[in-house]
């Protein structure tokens, strides 16, 4: 039922949003990013509860969390990415909005490096 609420809102955003821009089209750009940043909220709501089940799993294997917090990283970055490409095109800036992406993969590249690391020190483990 969560997924039916964040597409109300999210609905009823862009059809504000559409009525508004036909008054002045910044205020559409505006309703945009208040509704993508209501979304944005909702959405840290359920990361918390999240976050708390992968504690308590954690705490049950008593496995690292290095991977896991490699994990989030890149989840974070690409949501937040997105996020603020998607309004810049909104906005009619689709350049800056390609940059942000571009800038958004190689930042996701840099941080799961580590894994990328370790991965090849296992491998070269089990050669010899």
């Amino acid at each position: 039922m969560e997924i039916m609420k964040i597409g109300s809102i999210g609905l009823i955003g862009v059809l504000l949003a559409v009525f508004f821009r036909t008054v002045r089209a910044e205020y559409g750009v505006y309703m945009g990013i208040a509704t993508g940043m209501l979304i944005f909220w909702y959405t840290l709501q359920n990361l918390s509860v999240f976050m708390e089940e992968v504690h308590l799993l954690q705490a049950v294997t008593g496995q690292d969390n290095g991977f896991l917090a490699i994990l989030l990283k890149v989840v974070g970055i690409t949501y937040i990415c997105e996020f603020c490409a998607g309004i810049c095109k909104d906005a009619g800036y689709g350049a800056v909005g390609g940059q942000i992406e571009i800038f958004g993969k190689v930042m996701v590249l840099l941080t799961g490096l580590p894994i990328l690391l370790s991965v090849i020190r296992t491998i070269q483990n089990f050669k010899g």
